[in-house]
């Protein structure tokens, strides 16, 4: 079965940046310009880019021009994030030439409406699902990760992408164990955070993920993007 791989572009500001748990840095990277990442990466063979809205997801105001990437990557599905928390900002990007989003986390708490069409975002800390960015409740609780789930298994939610929060923008390796879980709720599940290495994307399949994100490892060049997808499609 083949295996997703989505090259990761933060933009911050129109500019490439790094999200870790400790905050936005930017990125050197193609000189910090996102849609000549886009290019290469399209270049390199993906056909599917995730875009994080930076500007939304710690500042609560929208700033990706879906635009842009679409116009270098005709083809490509492009899905977009950065905390979003309700339907209608998720269609916004739908119609500036997103084919996907996903919604944030803060939004499980209050919205158990209809899950169709969009991807469900589970961010973990500590064992628990808890919200970042912009527009978190104050509630440090958190969700219940399996309970979670298993309410939104029922509520039709198309597919997951768990983000591990302690090991985004880091090179830590992905939370194998946590990734299992999720995928266990019987949902394509994508994974999020740490990943460094085609080793770390083969345990990830192993693991019962149906695809990965790949952010930071790839931009640095400590992953051959075009080696990585070639294996994914094998």
């Amino acid at each position: 079965m083949a295996f997703s791989i989505l090259p990761a572009l933060d933009v911050w500001q129109g500019r490439l940046a790094v999200a870790t748990s400790e905050g936005i840095t930017p990125a050197g990277a193609f000189d910090g310009d996102p849609v000549a990442a886009a290019r290469a990466a399209v270049a390199a063979g993906a056909r599917a880019l995730h875009l994080v809205d930076l500007d939304l997801a710690f500042g609560g105001i929208p700033g990706l021009d879906v635009a842009l990437f679409r116009a270098v990557a005709p083809g490509a599905t492009l899905q977009v994030s950065g905390g979003i928390g309700d339907a209608a900002t998720g269609r916004s990007y739908l119609a500036a030439g997103a084919d996907r989003f996903v919604l944030g986390s803060f939004a499980l708490a209050d919205d158990r409406g209809t899950l169709a069409g969009v991807v469900v975002g589970i961010e973990v800390d500590g064992g628990r699902i808890r919200a970042r960015g912009a527009g978190r409740p104050d509630d440090s609780a958190g969700l219940d990760l399996m309970s979670t789930l298993g309410w939104l298994h029922a509520a039709g939610a198309p597919a997951f992408l768990v983000t591990s929060i302690d090991r985004v923008g880091g090179l830590a390796g992905p939370d194998i164990d946590l990734v299992r879980r999720v995928a266990r709720a019987g949902r394509p599940t994508f994974a999020a955070g740490g990943v460094r290495s085609i080793e770390d994307l083969r345990a990830l399949r192993a693991a019962g993920a149906a695809g990965a994100v790949v952010g930071r490892a790839a931009l640095e060049g400590r992953i051959d993007l075009g080696e990585a997808l070639a294996w994914a499609e094998a």
